[in-house]
């Protein structure tokens, strides 16, 4: 067969809370793009607001409701909905449910950023604590910055 297929339970499930799993790590796309399934707690924050500078990525949001923000702008999506968050675009996302998980899946385009899930997930994996310093080191290797007012 000269297609790629992944089961429902195949994929690289990477360590965490949030269930990560690599569905497409742009081995089988030239690099053009990778693809990941995430689950976020109810009312779960997520990462620091950041800007990409090699990649976008679009977030198709499975169940539940995500709040994503963009500069001082927020938007709750809820399943079904899409967000692309292109290249320079900041952005952040949250579980603002406190009581129902959020499920979405996210494609980067290019693949670059599917190397930073797995840098975190070891980091994270020595004690379940990530210094800041340390995420800040790896967002750079992989084009990525803090969102700051005016950049």
């Amino acid at each position: 067969m000269d297609v790629v297929v992944v089961p429902t339970t195949g994929g690289e499930a990477l360590a965490g809370p949030n269930g990560i799993r690599i569905l497409e790590d742009g081995s089988n796309t030239g690099h053009r793009i990778g693809f990941l399934e995430a689950r976020l707690p109810p009312g779960s924050g997520g990462p620091p607001q950041h800007i990409h500078r090699a990649h976008s990525e679009t977030f198709y949001v499975v169940s539940g409701t995500m709040r994503f923000t963009s500069a001082d702008r927020d938007v709750d999506v809820a399943a079904g909905g899409v967000v692309t968050a292109p290249i320079g675009a900041p952005h952040t996302f949250s579980n603002p449910d406190p009581e129902e998980w959020a499920v979405f899946v996210c494609a980067l385009a290019p693949d670059l950023y599917i190397g930073y899930f797995r840098e975190m997930t070891a980091l994270a994996a020595r004690d379940g604590r990530v210094d800041h310093d340390a995420v800040l080191a790896v967002m750079a290797r992989y084009a990525t910055e803090p969102y700051r007012s005016g950049s």
